[in-house]
C-alpha cells in the first residue's frame, strides 16, 4: 500500500488513523475467516481470505484491502476483538 495514501486514510467510524496489519495479525484474521469466526459490522461473514488488511490504530477496527484499494466501509469493518489474539 501506498505510504502516502496510508497516511490520509482513517477510520470512518472512530476517525483513528489506519495502519497496516502486520503479518502475524493478518494470519490471525485469516485463520478466523477460515474458521468461519470473522463477521463484519453489518453481521455478515467474511469469507475470502485477506492479502492485506488496515487496523485502526486503538486496534479495534479492521478494513479488508482489495486489490490495493481499501474498503472504509464502516459497516464491513471487523471487530478485532472478534478475532483471538487480534485486539490491542
Amino acid at each position: 500500500m501506498d505510504k502516502k495514501l496510508l497516511d490520509i486514510l482513517c477510520c470512518p467510524a472512530s476517525k483513528q488513523p489506519l495502519l497496516l496489519l502486520s503479518s502475524d495479525q493478518l494470519d490471525r484474521m485469516n485463520a478466523a475467516i477460515g474458521a468461519g469466526t470473522a463477521v463484519q459490522l453489518d453481521g455478515q461473514p467474511v469469507h475470502k481470505p485477506l492479502k492485506e488488511a488496515l487496523i485502526t490504530r486503538d486496534g479495534k477496527l479492521v478494513y479488508r484491502i482489495d486489490d490495493g484499494i481499501p474498503v472504509l466501509l464502516a459497516e464491513e469493518a471487523v471487530a478485532a476483538a472478534s478475532i483471538d489474539g487480534l485486539a490491542a
